[in-house]
């Protein structure tokens, strides 16, 4: 007879690893590189300084925007201190309009002046702080493109290195129209919405190792097919502490989505086939062999999930295939189907 057990339905597919961050460092500025401070292929914090571009002439530039800062802010209290002057001698009618005109106009000039150098201020800082190409977070930094000496950033931005975060990482793949409409009919059985789906757990396993050690969830599933493929795109995000998942391996992938309880199992090699599809061979209740067509599901170690087509008492011939002939009358040897554990591969 069929082994009953609880199934976990998946949806498997192949799939590729892709980095969650990968950034190309350049040089925002133009000077000489004066310094690499890391060592390629490591990896940093985010914050630490990787290169470092003649800091001195920006520094300077810095200080002169600084200075010129504080003259406006000199100019301004001295313009600002005249108009007070001008304004309570106008009051007294001791000048005259035009004088105070000019007063107020010198005023605003200063004022201008002044956010003006406020503004270069700022962009000196700016500049100086891109004296410094820091790690924007931790990473992995590929090998230097440019070597310390070297003139960087005179005509355009020049990368300088690649970081790449490794841990979490992506894994992308595609799952096709078919699978879609089934996992979406099995959702609106059990009022799940999208939302659900995206913390649905998901397993890969590359294709050295057996099973599927690796355990993330899913993070997107874009809101569109694609027409020309017919597949759905998919992503999950799995943590990677270990960085044994590099950008770009090729992984297999597979995702629970439901749990059929008491479901039908026989063994694999009690399966025929024909023009019209998948059968097993059953003894009736006088002991006459008969031809079954099943839907079969996923394969549960040794064993293959029976969709439809057969009972839980049906006994199933599973020994002496090529001699259990439909209509034939046999003398059936009962025989316990072994069920292994279920499959965590």
């Amino acid at each position: 007879m069929p082994v009953q057990r609880n199934v976990t339905r998946y949806l498997e597919a192949t799939g590729n690893t892709a980095p969650i961050k990968s950034v190309d460092l350049v040089a925002r500025v133009q000077g000489v590189l004066q310094s690499i401070n890391y060592q390629d292929g490591t990896l940093v914090k985010e914050g630490t300084t990787l290169f470092t571009i003649e800091p001195e002439t920006y520094k300077l530039k810095l200080e002169q925007a600084q200075a010129a800062e504080a003259g406006a802010q000199a100019s301004l209290k001295q313009t600002e201190a005249d108009f007070k002057r001008q304004s309570d001698l106008v009051a007294r009618q001791a000048v005259s309009q035009a004088t105070l005109d000019q007063s107020t106009s010198s005023r605003d000039n200063a004022q201008a002046n002044l956010q003006q150098a406020q503004v270069n201020t700022k962009i000196a800082a700016v500049n100086y702080g891109y004296t410094n190409v820091v790690a924007p977070f931790d990473g992995i930094v590929s090998a230097h493109l440019v070597s310390v000496g070297e003139l960087v950033g005179a005509s355009s931005p020049t990368q300088l290195a690649t970081i790449v975060q490794l841990d979490p990482i992506y894994v992308n793949f595609n799952v096709n129209e078919q699978d879609v409409l089934r996992i979406r009919e099995e959702a609106r059985r059990q009022g799940i919405t999208v939302s659900d789906l995206r913390q649905l757990p998901i397993e890969i396993g590359l294709q050295t190792e057996s099973g599927y050690p690796h355990k993330g969830k899913l993070d997107y599933i874009s809101p569109t097919l694609n027409q020309s493929t017919g597949t759905l795109a998919v992503r999950g995000v799995l943590p990677n502490p270990d960085r044994v998942l590099l950008p770009g391996f090729y992984v297999r992938v597979r995702v629970p989505f439901d749990q059929e309880p008491n479901a039908l199992l026989v063994p694999d090699v009690a399966l025929g086939s024909d023009q019209a599809g998948r059968y097993v061979l059953v003894v009736n209740g006088e002991n006459v062999v008969e031809q079954r067509k099943v839907r079969t599901g996923p394969v549960e170690g040794e064993l293959r999930v029976i969709e439809s087509g057969l009972k839980p008492d049906d006994r199933v011939v599973i020994a002496g295939l090529l001699r259990a002939i439909p209509g034939q009358k046999v003398d059936p040897q009962l025989q316990k189907i072994e069920a292994p554990p279920a499959s965590t591969k």
